[in-house]
């Protein structure tokens, strides 16, 4: 899963860079500068990319919780067939018997995470209309 989901599209991503730059080069073009990259649009990636992180550390925490069956995640998880205690999906959490099951870094990275992504989206905000005036 991990090479079709990541390998492969960077893969491609690099030979088809590689294939432009080529291309331009035996045309005898000169290359073509590149956009300056300015901080508001910096803080704008940042953003995104904790969001994006954040969104799949949320995946993950909830592959622990229950969906058809929740005896099952108790067996999957912790070993034993009982029906969990309780399960959230914000804050993530699952317990069985007693016993929480998701990893205790789960909630603290989505806070992290979620801090980034409102604080870079507010710098680039801020950073873009400081610039525009």
């Amino acid at each position: 899963m991990v090479i079709l989901a990541v390998v492969l599209p960077t893969w491609a991503g690099i030979t088809y860079g590689g294939l432009r730059r080529a291309r331009r080069e035996n045309a005898g073009l000169p290359p073509q500068p590149r956009p300056r990259r300015t901080p508001a649009k910096k803080a704008a990636w940042v953003a995104a990319l904790a969001f994006v992180a954040g969104g799949a550390l949320h995946l993950y925490g909830l592959s622990y919780l229950p969906f058809l069956q929740p005896e099952d995640a108790c067996w999957f998880n912790a070993g034993y067939m009982k029906v969990p205690d309780s399960s959230s999906a914000l804050p993530v959490s699952l317990v069985c018997a007693g016993e929480e099951i998701v990893p205790w870094w789960v909630n603290p990275g989505l806070l992290v995470l979620a801090l980034t992504t409102a604080s870079a989206t507010a710098t680039s905000i801020a950073l873009a209309l400081r610039r525009s005036r």
